[in-house]
């Protein structure tokens, strides 16, 4: 699947609708195209097949967390670029999710 609009294809997965309608706004207002996942089905097949496309993933998902999605994309070899983002805002919840390859890690407040 080739990347679409100005910026590239960004896969967003969120179990929360309201967060998921934000950060595509904010996105396409930069100039890429998103997609989304719905929460209560893997991510991880869905970001192997759109390689190499960025993701800004939700860590505590139903079923397999954000970082059981991230251990396996990495175990698999898969170097997707990974954006951690959600509400664990624990200094130790962030190192897990750096160490387990995400690119970066960003909280929400709320």
């Amino acid at each position: 699947m080739e990347p679409l609009g100005g910026r590239g294809l960004v896969l967003v997965v969120e179990d929360e609708r309201p967060i998921a309608d934000l950060v595509r706004l904010y996105l396409s207002r930069d100039g890429s195209a998103c997609t989304s996942k719905p929460a209560e089905t893997p991510a991880w097949p869905l970001a192997r097949r759109l390689h190499r496309s960025p993701a800004s993933v939700d860590i505590g998902l139903p079923g397999m967390d954000g970082t059981g999605a991230g251990r396996r994309l990495r175990e698999g070899g898969d170097w997707t670029p990974v954006l951690f983002l959600t509400a664990r805002d624990d200094e130790v919840d962030r190192v897990v999710g750096l160490e387990l390859g995400a690119d970066d890690y960003v909280t929400q407040t709320v």
